[in-house]
């Protein structure tokens, strides 16, 4: 069995404690915001006729995302460097709400049937 290997931070004291609690505020905001609304938001969008088959298709992207942010990261962190890294994600962000308020439709009032 592999053995964990032990990561040496090369941060200050307070460059250290600044990047702990901007990762834990990240974890905050994304629980609060987009993590759980995906969900609502796919158990909304389809008419029943459609709508088992539509959830496992787009949960099924969903998860294939987060698995290739997964395996991207560090080739691109160790490549690119943390500026271009975060930079692509940062774009990819600015897209996707571009995207929700161009193309997601708004359900309120309306009967998942319409939907």
């Amino acid at each position: 069995m592999a053995q964990a290997q032990t990561v040496r931070s090369s941060f200050s004291h307070w460059h250290g404690v600044i990047a702990l609690v901007a990762a834990n505020l990240y974890v905050v905001a994304f629980a609060i915001s987009w993590g759980p609304i995906v969900w609502v938001l796919l158990g909304e969008m389809f008419n029943n006729r459609i709508r088992a088959s539509a959830l496992a298709v787009a949960a099924t992207t969903n998860w294939l995302a987060n698995w290739l942010v997964t395996v991207s990261f560090p080739p691109m962190l160790t490549g690119l460097g943390p500026a271009v890294t975060y930079g692509v994600y940062c774009a990819f962000a600015v897209i996707s709400i571009y995207f929700v308020l161009r193309a997601v439709q708004e359900t309120k009032g309306r009967a998942l049937e319409h939907a």
